[in-house]
């Protein structure tokens, strides 16, 4: 079960004034590049930039401010750092030039379902990697799992009519949008119902309020409840989880995945 497979780190660089954990440390550029650098030494796989904080309540961001935001940092990891660049948008607009400057995967929170067919069309044209988050304006399910599967399902159509290749599609269960907080934690105890599509996964649960809700605890003392999601989704075979907490979360992965390979070992 547990072969050498090695769930990978993005790490999360806001540079939006707003964002719910970390916003306003890395508006300048060069402070979003040097972060950038410290969280490849400290083991990030991808780094994820955004320009526009999707936290409840944020203010909406002009494709213009979002870009005049992100496309020089983009520009700069790219000429100094030997790492893939993720984009957190849900706009064509700016998923486009992104990928223009350089951008390998566009994290689309809607699940390119936000503006009729232009971010699939985007991706498509950039031959670029995809992040389809599940998302859904407010909760109230009637099946929580069946209508998530459903929804996905939606997404992957849409992606697959505009040419987005099989193998450029990752899945993300869209952990805090959208969900009650006992809907949340139903859905990190079933993160494996994703991984039966058939496609890469993605979890984002780093610092969100279902950790809060859980450990009663503010943003900024979430690190230990963030690295009980990112075990889940280890656990589950998730090739990807998204973390502000890069280093504490590259050696709790190691230590698991050590564990797993060695155990994986002894049993063949």
């Amino acid at each position: 079960m547990h072969s050498k497979r090695h769930t990978k780190l993005m790490g999360i660089l806001n540079c939006t004034p707003d964002s719910f954990s970390d916003g306003g440390s890395f508006l300048a550029v060069d402070a979003a590049l040097k972060r950038a650098e410290e969280m490849v030494r400290e083991g990030a796989d991808i780094i994820d930039v955004g320009g526009e904080s999707t936290r409840p309540g944020s203010s909406f961001v002009s494709a213009e401010e979002e870009m005049e935001r992100i496309l020089p940092v983009i520009e700069g990891i790219r000429r100094n750092l030997e790492v893939p660049v993720s984009v957190d948008t849900y706009k064509a607009e700016v998923a486009k030039e992104a990928l223009r400057a350089g951008a390998h995967i566009i994290n689309d929170i809607h699940g390119l379902r936000f503006d009729h067919g232009e971010m699939a069309k985007t991706v498509a044209e950039g031959d670029a990697l995809c992040v389809l988050m599940h998302f859904r304006a407010s909760s109230g399910y009637t099946d929580l799992k069946k209508e998530v599967l459903q929804d996905l399902r939606e997404s992957i159509h849409i992606a697959k009519a505009a040419g987005i290749k099989e193998e450029n599609i990752i899945l993300d269960p869209g952990i805090g949008f959208g969900k009650t907080p006992e809907e949340n934690l139903e859905l990190l105890g079933e993160l494996s119902l994703l991984k039966q599509m058939g496609y890469p996964c993605l979890l984002g649960a780093s610092r969100k309020s279902v950790i809060g809700f859980a450990l009663d605890l503010p943003v900024g003392e979430r690190l230990e409840g963030t690295l009980a999601t990112t075990a889940l989704a280890v656990l589950a075979g998730y090739e990807y989880v998204r973390v502000h907490d890069v280093k504490e979360n590259a050696r709790f992965i190691k230590m698991l995945e050590t564990v797993l390979w060695t155990r994986s070992g002894s049993e063949a």
